[in-house]
């Protein structure tokens, strides 16, 4: 759904979009003109937008029901899912996820790292605050990527360094619910 079909909807005019979400005018305006691209956009303006719209970031990126076009780095991804999780508390977060079948449509599109992450992520808050795990996924659960995957911080860290220290420390204190997954994730909480 577009930005324009959104506003319809709400009865909002692109102006009053502009002010509740803190986001230019003039980047709403060619946002909603296709002068600029939704895709193109930083994470942080697609988070405001869909924030002060009321729709999920992927439902903003969506272009007339279709399939997502675009997708983001992997510790762009990774942070909007921890921001989300910040503001939506967990268990609405779960009820979200699991409402909006984005796990499995990430994996039928073999965005294997996000279908992963989000299950890892699903899987962790469910244990955290004592609920039973979905059995839908259980499929999915079988699986884990190939190679671990690291934070981008910490791959750097140890090109600097010329080490492994920081891989093999980000191992050893990793989630479990996500190096399961072979992704290597020791902090879902502190996002600024």
């Amino acid at each position: 759904m577009s930005v324009n079909e959104i506003l319809s909807q709400r009865g909002m005019t692109k102006y009053k979009l502009a002010k509740m979400s803190g986001v230019p005018y003039t980047t709403v305006n060619d946002i909603c003109s296709g002068k600029t691209r939704i895709g193109n956009c930083s994470a942080e303006t697609l988070y405001k937008l869909s924030q002060s719209l009321g729709v999920t970031m992927e439902q903003l990126m969506r272009k007339g029901g279709a399939e997502m076009e675009y997708r983001d780095t992997f510790d762009v991804f990774k942070s909007n899912i921890c921001h989300q999780v910040k503001d939506t508390g967990d268990l609405d977060f779960i009820i979200h996820t699991l409402k909006s079948g984005l796990i499995r449509k990430y994996y039928d599109q073999k965005w294997y790292p996000e279908s992963l992450y989000l299950l890892a992520m699903v899987d962790y808050l469910s244990r955290e605050n004592d609920l039973p795990l979905c059995q839908e996924y259980n499929d999915i659960r079988a699986h884990r990527l190939a190679e671990p995957l690291f934070p981008l911080s910490v791959v750097m860290a140890d090109d600097i360094t010329r080490s492994n220290k920081w891989k093999a420390e980000s191992i050893r204190d990793a989630i479990p619910e996500f190096i399961r997954f072979n992704i290597v994730e020791g902090e879902i909480r502190n996002v600024i």
